[in-house]
């Protein structure tokens, strides 16, 4: 179970990114924002930014979460991977709310990946650099 962690984590972040599009859709329609707009009612513009935010973050995390879990670190990149996903589903919960409620989630998910990259870093490392 250790070992598949990762890819848990990878298909709940894909489900997560689906979420805040679904957010963005519904949101569409609610506020009658017609596509290929990306301004109108600011709860649209929350949605759109939580969207764009967790792509952002995700393209930054997924990379690093493999690499550390590639090169001795799985159940430990994957354990950071929870972290991150609950930091990111706080922010995005937060932050469709109120922009301003987003720091908490967002701090959780910066921790979470940079843990991520540092178990990289090491891993890659070890590899390069073991005789």
């Amino acid at each position: 179970m250790k070992e598949h962690l990762p890819a848990l984590v990878t298909l709940l972040t894909v489900l997560l990114m689906f979420g805040t599009a679904f957010a963005v859709g519904r949101a569409r329609g609610l506020y009658k924002i017609k596509a290929p707009a990306t301004h109108g009612h600011p709860a649209f513009e929350r949605a759109f930014r939580v969207q764009m935010n967790t792509l952002e973050a995700a393209l930054l995390f997924l990379p690093t979460l493999w690499v550390a879990a590639r090169y001795g670190f799985a159940f430990c990149a994957g354990v950071a991977g929870l972290a991150w996903l609950a930091g990111r589903t706080w922010y995005a919960l937060a932050y469709l709310q109120e922009a301003a409620r987003r720091g908490g989630g967002f701090l959780v998910g910066m921790l979470a990946w940079m843990a991520t990259l540092l178990m990289a870093l090491v891993g890659l490392g070890r590899a390069m650099f073991a005789g």
